[in-house]
């Protein structure tokens, strides 16, 4: 058991133990109340106060968690405060309140301090300053005077302030502002207003508008008017010169928004262009405005940049450079520590910045420095033999010119006598025969516990010594009695040797685990772990029950299969009874998962010791080494099976284009994976990046052969861009493709098509206009595309030609005097690039532009038919020279009206009369007709007149009564009179249905009644009577009628409700009122 103790350790053991007990680091009993430092959860922020502000109040927040809870102290430019009751400081929760705040005595850096018995932790920084904004200056502004056509500067002068201020210019009155357009510029930086050239507009008083924005107030100040006069205009013109310019070196921090500024002078007005001279200026900056702004600056955006104004005269130039720094930000911070007392402890943080950042240590929120147990190098704190004394609160400060960061971390060094309470031995330790088993032994302890094991009352660590020459008598065999030791006295050193006993079956680690191999049923038993260190000492027990070997009893056997079949791999195994049994199968070293969605394994279910795999629709992925492992809580047995999976070759690699020519390139590759079938041929493909699709192209060798890795592509386009693909195919089929090659472009050739949509027409007088499609991409062959057109007048043995520049276009006018309307030319048309002519279309025939028909129709008569209709005919015009008539246009205006105001209604063809509809009843018109082509409209015919009909009656027929026969209807109602302004009646017109007959029939009569045969069995009927006249007809009156047997009258009233029918008869009432209209038409 080691050397006994000595009087004087028991005496010292005592002493610490009173010590630690009365510590707030020590916690003895897991369970008690958590205690820990103080973690800030809100901080103070900066702010920034407008000394004009009616707020009576500032809040600096605080607040930590912490237990016990924490207190609070701050410090004003480092210096602690006195917060007194009735003072202006009050401390709320743990916030500072400062009532009434004046810049004279409020302003500064102010921290919070959060304390507890554990420790204490320092706030991050938070600046309180004072805003303001005064007013412009009450002398009256001088005159500005230049010449019109010369650039002027206004300054703004603005007041006294803090922070900086937004600026904007008034001419002559609120709100007439000043544009921000190229000519007029206000720099952001001085407030200063630029013309780069004024002109007569720019007369007038102009006033500086200065603005102030702080965190909750908003200020703006206005300055006197300036005037702006202006003498005789200097037409000359000048080349800029750059008045508002960016600084040479312009300062920022990452994230923070950068704005340069600049501005030129100039007759004509410069144009402003960007650049990044050592880079690349980002798209989404380039900008021809005055100001380049970066939203949001990155290291990346360093660099020099130029501003350049450029106009017809010359350009001017500027370049300074954005040096790009950054605050500090944590890489690596610290976090809470447990430590064992009597320990070392390394613990670091480290942070980036620009410039580099200085690091510093708090202890309890005291500056930390190098001392006996303690080394402070920089951001590294190193402890060695750590005492209770090192317990606390600290803090790692990394900062530079731009900001102070912290991250705050608690230290609780501890002192625990053993205790197996949390993680004690566990208590029935199964293991199989012949087998290994392992054995922890965890207390929680500090310091670490020095640990014994026994079985039963055998102590299986002791002091004896152990010699690593096996003799005869204990050699060191698999079944040797003897077991591993220390190689040095244990009450002499707590160290182990470097090599443990390699064959001995019990071995206890440095770390108190016990090992214990080849095991039989004789190491069953009872087996103790004893801890002990100077705060005192525990043991924890359990028992090794010693189980059957599990054993696998038919193993997987290696297979040979092809893409897509099925294959099981048988796997069976024996074990102890008393446990369960687990099969767990990999595939190359990695665990399979059968119950994966979509997977190709499924696992045998019929009983505990089967465990067989089946590989469903077996890919090529799925070859390689399958191991089943038999498994239960104490040991495994595995076995291991190959899978060949032969399928489809995969994808060529390393595609290479060369020997480039213009319709034929070389391609080369790689042999990818036959997978275990050989490499039959080779199939080769080509797209038009980026959205053509893949298609196979033509070779040479027509057929590639398995074993070729070069072949020629045949019948490419010229000056087009291609990407190419390999794909290998065997007996099992085609495999994936190749990725795609570089791109490249064919050479240059003369167009091989013609261009094809070739027509024309239409145009001014004296054109001859010729349209074709464009040409695509593909036929182009080479650069410089264009078009030559040949065209000659038909009949005409000479062409005249013209050439036509540039891809796009589709059209050419020919124009000359001397080109008659609608004369025929005979045109043909080639296409052509910096490699020659393609070759000719076809001759196609287009005709010259048209003119207007010349002869105006004759013997235009018209006549009102109805009151809103009227017929106009007239006497055909004859074809001329100047086009092809399409048709006549009919002109038509209220008597009264201008003719400009005419309503036009066009024929579609050559007819020589026309219905006009929609006009207003009882309303004279007059009427022209003209004859028209593609040029447009010819002369007016001499104007006739027609008079619109009176409108029908709207009075509907009223009191409508009818008599039912055994085969007849017989109804009657009161005649409708027409009004003055209405038309006579000359009839009625019923429309009929019935139940029997959905389809409506059509009834007329001229007197007031009527009498139709009707089937003697209908039961109801809908009847719908209206007048008719030359005015057309009028509003129909409604009935529903029904057979009672006798003599029957309704009065409805059109306008009234009618009786309620069934949604049969309404759908026909529906139908009729169709029908009515058609017949009216």
């Amino acid at each position: 058991m080691g050397t006994p103790p000595r009087r004087k350790s028991h005496l010292l053991l005592l002493l610490v133990a009173v010590a630690l007990v009365s510590s707030p680091a020590w916690s003895s009993a897991p369970g008690a109340p958590a205690t820990f430092g103080p973690v800030f959860e809100e901080q103070p922020l900066s702010l920034l106060f407008p000394e004009e502000s009616t707020e009576e109040k500032v809040t600096l927040a605080c607040h930590a968690r912490a237990s016990p809870p924490a207190t609070y102290r701050w410090k004003m430019n480092g210096a602690e405060m006195k917060l007194e009751p009735g003072s202006r400081h009050q401390l709320v929760g743990g916030s500072l309140v400062i009532t009434k705040p004046t810049k004279a005595r409020d302003a500064g850096v102010y921290q919070c301090l959060a304390s507890n018995p554990v420790g204490t932790v320092v706030s991050r920084e938070a600046v309180l300053r004072f805003g303001f904004l005064q007013e412009f200056s009450k002398e009256e502004r001088d005159p500005v005077k230049t010449h019109e056509g010369w650039g002027v500067m206004l300054p703004c002068n603005p007041p006294a302030h803090y922070p900086g201020l937004s600026y904007r210019w008034l001419l002559n009155e609120f709100p007439n502002f000043i544009p921000t357009d190229g000519r007029h510029f206000v720099s952001q930086t001085t407030g200063n207003l630029y013309i780069a050239r004024t002109n007569a507009s720019d007369l007038g008083n102009y006033s500086c508008l200065a603005t102030s924005r702080m965190d909750f107030s908003t200020k703006s100040v206005f300055s006197k008017f300036a005037q702006l006069n202006l003498a005789a205009e200097d037409p000359r013109l000048f080349a800029p010169s750059i008045k508002a310019r960016f600084p040479a070196e312009t300062y920022a921090l990452v994230g923070q928004q950068v704005t340069l500024e600049c501005f030129a002078f100039g007759n004509p007005v410069p144009r402003i262009k960007w650049r990044k001279v050592d880079g690349s200026l980002s798209p989404q900056w380039a900008t021809a405005e005055p100001t380049l702004q970066i939203p949001s600056v990155s290291f990346e955006d360093e660099g020099t940049y130029e501003c350049e104004a450029e106009n017809s005269r010359g350009r001017d130039s500027v370049q300074g450079r954005v040096i790009v720094q950054a605050q500090p930000e944590w890489l690596k911070v610290i976090s809470d520590m447990e430590a064992d007392i009597g320990s070392s402890l390394r613990w670091g943080c480290a942070a980036a910045g620009k410039p580099r950042p200085t690091v510093r240590w708090l202890r309890n929120g005291e500056p930390l420095a190098s001392k006996t147990q303690v080394e402070v190098l920089a951001g590294d704190l190193h402890f060695s033999n750590l005492s209770l004394d090192n317990s606390g609160m600290y803090q790692c400060v990394a900062e530079n010119k731009h900001g102070t960061i912290y991250a705050s971390a608690e230290l609780a060094v501890q002192a625990l006598a053993p205790d197996f309470r949390l993680n004690p031995v566990r208590r029935l330790i199964p293991a199989a025969r012949g087998g290994e088993v392992i054995i922890p032994c965890q207390p929680r302890a500090a310091p670490k516990a020095v640990v014994l094991w026994s079985k039963g009352t055998e102590i299986l660590v002791n002091s004896s010594r152990y010699s690593p020459h096996p003799t005869p008598s204990n050699s060191c065999s698999p079944h040797s009695p003897w077991r591993c030791v220390p190689s040095q006295d244990y009450s002499v050193s707590l160290g182990w040797p470097d090599l443990l006993c390699p064959c001995c079956r019990v071995t206890v680690t440095p770390d108190g685990t016990l090992i214990i191999r080849n095991i039989s049923r004789s190491d069953e038993g009872k087996y103790t772990c004893f801890a002990e260190n100077f705060m005192g000492k525990a043991n924890s027990t359990g028992i090794l029950s010693v189980r059957d070997a599990t054993k696998i009893t038919l193993a997987p056997s290696s297979a040979d299969i092809t893409l897509g079949d099925n294959l099981t791999l048988q796997c069976h195994a024996a074990h102890d009874p008393t446990m369960d049994l687990t099969f767990i199968w990999t595939l190359d070293d990695f665990p399979i998962d059968s119950d994966k969605p979509g997977s190709h394994y499924r696992r045998a279910s019929v009983k505990e010791t089967v465990g067989d795999l089946t590989i469903l629709n077996a890919q090529l992925r799925h070859g390689g080494k399958y191991t089943c492992m038999a498994q239960t809580v104490v040991d495994s047995a595995s076995k291991e099976a190959t899978v060949l999976v032969r399928g489809p070759p995969g994808p060529p690699g390393g595609v290479v284009v060369r020997d480039i020519g213009d319709i034929t390139v070389q391609l080369s590759w790689s042999r990818g994976f036959d997978n275990h079938s050989p490499i039959a041929k080779y199939t080769l493909q080509a797209r038009t990046p980026p959205a053509g699709k893949w298609k196979q192209v033509r070779t040479n060798p027509a057929n590639i052969e398995g074993n070729a890795e070069t072949a020629q592509v045949l019948g490419l386009t010229p000056w087009m861009d291609y990407e190419f693909r390999v794909i290998a195919s065997n007996i099992l089929g085609t495999g994936e493709p190749s990725g795609p090659s570089s791109k490249i472009r064919t050479k240059e050739a003369a167009p091989s098509v013609a261009p094809s949509g070739l027509s024309g027409g239409g145009g001014a007088p004296g054109e001859l206009i010729v349209n074709w499609t464009p040409t695509s991409r593909e036929y182009q062959n080479g650069d410089g595309f264009g078009y030559l057109l040949s065209f000659r007048r038909q009949g005409s043995s000479s062409w005249q030609s013209a050439r036509v520049p540039g891809a796009d276009a589709q059209h050419f006018v020919y124009s000359n005097e001397s080109v008659r309307p609608y004369t025929p030319f005979e045109v043909k048309i080639r296409s052509y690039n910096r490699r020659g002519n393609g070759p000719e279309s076809l001759t196609a025939l287009v005709y010259s532009a048209e003119e207007e028909p010349r002869v105006a129709p004759t013997k235009v008569w018209a006549k009102g038919v109805s009151s809103s209709e009227m017929n106009v005919t007239w006497e055909p015009v004859r074809q001329d020279m100047n086009g092809i008539l399409l048709g006549y246009e009919i002109r038509y205006w209220k008597v009264g009206d201008k003719e400009a105001a005419a309503d036009r209604v066009r024929t579609a063809g050559l007819d020589t009369s026309a219905r006009v509809t929609d006009l207003h009843p009882n309303t004279k018109y007059h009427v022209t007709v003209r004859a028209y082509n593609r040029a447009g409209t010819g002369p007016a015919s001499p104007a006739a007149n027609a008079t619109t009909v009176k409108p029908p009656p709207r009075r509907p027929p009223g009191n409508i009564s009818w008599t039912f026969s055994s085969s007849s209807l017989s109804i009657k109602w009161d005649p409708v009179v027409p009004l003055r302004n209405e038309s006579a009646v000359t009839g009625y017109k019923m429309l009929y249905q019935d139940d029997l007959h959905p389809a409506p029939t059509l009834h007329l009569t001229s007197k007031n009644a009527i009498e139709i045969a009707v089937p003697e069995d209908i039961g109801h009927a809908l009847v719908q009577i209206r007048t008719t006249g030359p005015g057309g007809d009028g509003t129909p009156a409604e009935v529903h009628i029904v057979r009672n047997g006798g003599t029957s009258m309704m009065v409805e009233n059109s306008a009234g409700c009618p009786a309620p029918r069934s949604r049969t008869v309404l759908s026909h009432s529906v139908a009729m009122l169709i029908l009515i209209g058609y017949l009216e038409l």
